[in-house]
C-alpha cells in the first residue's frame, strides 16, 4: 500500500519526538552522574571502603575461637552505620548550627545516663554502659559526635577570633562540661578523647595560642598531682577517691612493665610480643598464636592493632597507616575547602578525634602510649564505635556536599 505524503511527514515526526525525548532522558541521566559526581567525594568513600573491609577482616580473625564476641553484630553496627552515613551525607549539616543548647543538654544526658538506677551496668570497673530493651551500648560514643558538633556551633559564632580572655574562659568551661560528664562513669580514655576534639575545635575556631598552651599544661599538671597525690586520699578515705587502681597502673605501666604484672604490665608485653611476631609479610589468617591461644587480653578491642601486626606482619601495619593517612588527609581538605566556619570545625574536630584515637591506640599497643582502652576506628570490635565513626563521616560527606555554598 502507497504511503501518502502527509502520512510519512507524521511517521517523520514521531521518530523525531521519540529521538528528541530519548535524547532529553539521556541527557538528564548524565546530569544525574555529573552531579552525583560533584556531590559525592570518590576518594574518601573508597578510602573508608578499603577501611572498613580491612577492619571486618581482622575482627574476623580476632574472635575466630571466642564465644564472647559475635562477628554478626560487628557487621550490624556497619550497616546501621552505613544507613545513618547516607541519612547525614543528604541532611544539611548547617541546619544544626542554631542548636547548640539543645545539642549540650543532649551531651550532658547521654553521659550521666549510666548513673541511672537500673539502666546503667558496670563493666571492668566503669559505669559507663547502658541497658535498652536488652541491649548494651556505650553513650559515651555517640557524645563524642554530639560534642563535635556542639563545640563547632558555639566557636563558630566568634567568627574565628577568641582574643578576649573572659571570652576564653567562658567557651572554655562550656568545652569541658563533656569532659566532666565522662570523668564521672569514670572513662578516662573518652574524657581524654573529648578534651582533644576540645581543644583542637577552639585551636582552629581562633582561641588565643598561649591560653591554650597554658590550659593544656594546667590539665597535663593535674594529672600529674592526681597520680603523685591519688594514693595518699585512698589511704586517708579508705577508697578510691579519683582514680582505680587499674586506671593508675594504666598510666603508668608504660613507664614500667613490671609494675602491674598480672594485669597493664601482662598485656603490654603480650602485645609487644604479638606486634613482633608477626615479621615482615606477617604470620597469615589462622595461624597468630598470641591472639588465637588467648595470651592477649582484649584482642578484638583495645589490642586489634597487634592482631593485625601478628596476621599481617609490617607490610599489613604499614598498609593501615597509609589508609589513616590518606582518611586523615581527604577529611582536611573538605575542612579547607568548605566555605563555612561551622563546617570546617566539624570536619577539624573529627580529625582531632580519629588522629588521637589512632595515635593512642597503636602507640599504647607498641608501649609508646599509656593504655587507656580507646578503639581503633574502623578497626576495633564494637557496634556502637562503628556506628560512630560512620555518623562522623555522613557529616563529613554533607559538608563536601554543600562546600561551595555559603
Amino acid at each position: 500500500m502507497p504511503v501518502s505524503p502527509k502520512m510519512q511527514t507524521g511517521m517523520h515526526a514521531r521518530v523525531g519526538a521519540g529521538s528528541m525525548s530519548a535524547s532529553r532522558v539521556g541527557a538528564g541521566q548524565r546530569s544525574l552522574v555529573r552531579r552525583f559526581l560533584h556531590q559525592a567525594n570518590l576518594p574518601l568513600i573508597l578510602v573508608v571502603g578499603l577501611l572498613t573491609s580491612y577492619g571486618l577482616l581482622v575482627v574476623n580473625v580476632a574472635i575466630v575461637g571466642s564465644a564472647d564476641y559475635a562477628f554478626s553484630k560487628q557487621l550490624f553496627g556497619v550497616g546501621i552505620g552505613m544507613v545513618l552515613l547516607v541519612l547525614l551525607w543528604i541532611f544539611d549539616y548547617r541546619k544544626l548550627a542554631p542548636f547548640m543548647i539543645p545539642l549540650l543538654i543532649i551531651d550532658v544526658i547521654l553521659l550521666l545516663s549510666p548513673m541511672i538506677p537500673g539502666v546503667g551496668l558496670s563493666v571492668n570497673g566503669a559505669r559507663s554502659w547502658v541497658v535498652i530493651f536488652g541491649q548494651q551500648f556505650q553513650p559515651g560514643e555517640p557524645a563524642k559526635i554530639i560534642t563535635i558538633v556542639y563545640l563547632a556551633a558555639m566557636v563558630s559564632r566568634y567568627q574565628g577570633k577568641i582574643n578576649s580572655g573572659r571570652e576564653y574562659i567562658k567557651v572554655l568551661a562550656l568545652s569541658l562540661i563533656p569532659v566532666a560528664g565522662i570523668m564521672t562513669q569514670p572513662d578516662l580514655g573518652s574524657g581524654m578523647v573529648l578534651f582533644v576534639i576540645a581543644m583542637v575545635i577552639l585551636f582552629t575556631g581562633g582561641a588565643n595560642r598561649k591560653w591554650l598552651l597554658l590550659t593544656i599544661a594546667i590539665i597535663i599538671a593535674m594529672i600529674v598531682s592526681v597520680l603523685a597525690f591519688d594514693s595518699a586520699l585512698d589511704d586517708y578515705f579508705g577508697y578510691d577517691v579519683l582514680l582505680k587502681d587499674y586506671q593508675k597502673n594504666r598510666l603508668l605501666v608504660f613507664l614500667d612493665e613490671n609494675l602491674d604484672p598480672d594485669g597493664a604490665g601482662y598485656n603490654l608485653k603480650q602485645a609487644k610480643i604479638a606486634i613482633g611476631s608477626g615479621g615482615f609479610m606477617g604470620k597469615g589468617i589462622g595461624n597468630a598464636t598470641q591472639s588465637g591461644l588467648g595470651f592477649l587480653p582484649e584482642a578484638p578491642t583495645d589490642f586489634i592493632f597487634c592482631v593485625l601486626a601478628e596476621t599481617f606482619g609490617f607490610v599489613g601495619s604499614v598498609a593501615l597507616i597509609v589508609l589513616y593517612t590518606a582518611l586523615l588527609l581527604l577529611t582536611l581538605r573538605v575542612a579547607i575547602m568548605v566555605n563555612d566556619r561551622f563546617g570546617t570545625l566539624i570536619a577539624t574536630g573529627t580529625i582531632g578525634m580519629w588522629l588521637f584515637q589512632i595515635f593512642e591506640n597503636i602507640g599504647m599497643d607498641c608501649g609508646l602510649m599509656p593504655i587507656t582502652g580507646i578503639p581503633l576506628p574502623f578497626m576495633s570490635y564494637g557496634s556502637s564505635f562503628m556506628v560512630v565513626n560512620f555518623m562522623a563521616l555522613g557529616l563529613i560527606f554533607s559538608i563536601y556536599r554543600k562546600r561551595d555554598e555559603k
